[in-house]
């Protein structure tokens, strides 16, 4: 059964880290591109970062470009994305996704069809 499960969430200060993990179960990360996404409430769900499966590219948000990281650990089965310099605008809920892309993955999160649960992430002092 294919299954993705977010971790690393938390309550952080303004300005701290948080590194938010998406293991996978059930199937083969490397061949798929991998996508986190965030819903604040109120919200539409929205494109943060991605990493694509066979270039290992990535794209990321205009709003988090130069403090967030998306990496891939294939021997982990594994996806991380390292957020850094966190504000209270980059509270909500996260959630990775993955699907079988064969071009460069993209920030819809209609092209994604697997979705973990998702984990919550408050920026707050």
């Amino acid at each position: 059964q294919l299954q993705l499960v977010e971790s690393g969430g938390g309550l952080v200060q303004p300005g701290g880290s948080l590194r938010l993990s998406c293991a996978a179960s059930g199937f083969t990360l490397d061949y798929y591109a991998v996508g986190w996404f965030r819903q604040a409430p109120g919200k539409e769900r929205e494109g943060v970062s991605c990493i694509s499966s066979s270039s290992g590219s990535t794209k990321y948000a205009d709003s988090v470009k130069g403090r967030f990281t998306i990496s891939r650990d294939n021997a982990k089965n594994t996806v991380y994305l390292q957020t850094n310099s966190l504000k209270p605008e980059d509270t909500a809920i996260y959630y990775c996704a993955a699907e079988p892309l064969f071009s460069e993955c993209v920030l819809n999160p209609e092209e994604y069809n697997a979705w973990g649960q998702g984990t919550q992430v408050t920026v707050s002092s």
